[in-house]
């Protein structure tokens, strides 16, 4: 069995180096693809020349956290890689540079090659009750159509402009800070009905390869779908599991087995993990935890390592 593991990279060069060396010294026969925002800084992988089955994509665009292009397309476009490239993958396993295993990953594909279920991730019915979200949340990332003001005092404006009066009192007007500076509409056309119903969840999966092969023919058939989505906030969040889950095909299982801890998160930024955390994410409910940060304390993954390894 062949796992695909696909990282998704940003910062912290020397903490990428150390996650893609662990997953090949404990997984030796994986498949690993990086997909690197050269914008925010610069990542040579000449350290990892004597690794074998490392691939970088070229990304062409300008990456903007909580937009289409951030995670949804280098995520379409890592799929669209391993089928042009004839890859005999089994497992599609999305992570960030830092993210780190919780496990040795021989105990997780283990799992993965026993296991009847075809995916692993976390949805829900954005409008249902009793979800992470509460119902305005879901509607206004996903049935709005946005579009980002543009020039080097656009937050500044955007922020004052929501505050008048006046557009107080447009409440079908949209704003977006977070991950913007954004203002939409909603939209008088979803691709939502009662048949196909728009979902949410975490934007990190374990998915079998006829899964990804189904995501791709549903992108690949469905262009306006695409589109639609590229107007929307926060898409990783709610594109592949409405894709998925609809589709009524596989037996996915409501659980991603990734350890992510948003008490406290600051602008949708999940709490660091130090070594306070070892006991929880190695309980064995987790295949992977995030994040970790390598400058200030190495502690914790150095624990990990020697579970990992041992």
């Amino acid at each position: 069995m062949k796992i695909c593991y696909f990282i998704q990279t940003h910062k912290s060069p020397d903490q990428i180096y150390r996650l893609v060396r662990t997953i090949k010294r404990s997984s030796p026969d994986s498949q690993i693809l990086i997909n690197h925002n050269f914008n925010r800084c610069d990542l040579d992988l000449t350290p990892l020349q004597n690794l074998s089955d490392i691939h970088l994509l070229q990304n062409q665009e300008y990456l903007i956290r909580g937009d289409f292009s951030c995670q949804v397309q280098p995520y379409l476009n890592a799929i669209n890689w391993l089928f042009e490239n004839n890859s005999d993958f089994d497992w599609l396993i999305n992570l960030t540079g830092q993210d780190y295993p919780t496990q040795p990953l021989s105990e997780t594909e283990k799992f993965l090659a026993n296991t009847d279920s075809d995916g692993f991730i976390t949805y829900w019915d954005i409008f249902a009750d009793q979800i992470p979200w509460d119902r305005d949340k879901g509607f206004k990332r996903y049935y709005c159509i946005y579009w980002r003001i543009p020039g080097k005092y656009s937050y500044v404006f955007l922020k004052g402009f929501q505050q008048l009066p006046l557009v107080k009192k447009m409440t079908w007007l949209k704003f977006y800070l977070t991950y913007g500076p954004l203002i939409g509409i909603p939209c008088r056309s979803t691709p939502f009905n009662k048949e196909f119903i728009c979902y949410g969840g975490r934007a990190w999966y374990t998915l079998s390869q006829k899964c990804v092969e189904y995501i791709k023919n549903f992108v690949d058939s469905h262009p306006e779908f695409v589109a639609y989505y590229q107007g929307t906030v926060v898409p990783e969040e709610s594109f592949v599991q409405t894709i998925l889950v609809n589709s009524k095909s596989f037996n996915l299982v409501n659980d991603d087995r990734r350890y992510i801890d948003y008490k406290g998160a600051v602008a949708g930024s999940p709490r660091t993990l130090t070594i306070q955390d070892y006991a929880t994410i190695t309980n064995g409910n987790f295949h992977f935890a995030r994040k970790f940060d390598l400058k200030p304390d190495t502690e914790i993954l150095d624990k990990l390592d020697t579970l990992i390894f041992n």
